[in-house]
């Protein structure tokens, strides 16, 4: 059913610094790709409207700052999830993310 270019890949240790526009928010990241990414533990408050954030990803000794579009989200009490397309990013983002993608398989073995 995954359709997507360059699938997720679920993560940990990673932190979000969030912010739409209006405020600053929190969350994790748990699952990334070169393209797009998932942001938990967001409180429900932040802006659904915003059209691009303004992300800082911060663990594993890493440091990133994108500009992700929401693109859906889903609520559940006080938080909520958020899936982005990330609009840029710099050329360490891609190769953090290479790092994480499973190995391709040799079909010749």
């Amino acid at each position: 059913m995954n359709q997507r270019r360059h699938p997720r890949i679920p993560i940990n240790g990673l932190q979000a610094d969030i912010s739409d526009g209006k405020g600053f928010f929190t969350g994790t990241v748990t699952d990334i790709s070169r393209f797009g990414m998932s942001l938990n533990d967001i409180p429900v408050r932040m802006d659904p409207d915003a059209d691009i954030l303004s992300v800082i990803i911060e663990g594993q000794g890493a440091h990133f700052k994108l500009l992700v579009r929401q693109k859906w989200e889903s609520a559940s009490g006080l938080y909520k999830i958020i899936g982005g397309q990330i609009e840029n990013s710099p050329w360490d983002w891609t190769e953090f993310v290479m790092q994480h993608e499973p190995e391709a398989d040799d079909i010749w073995s």
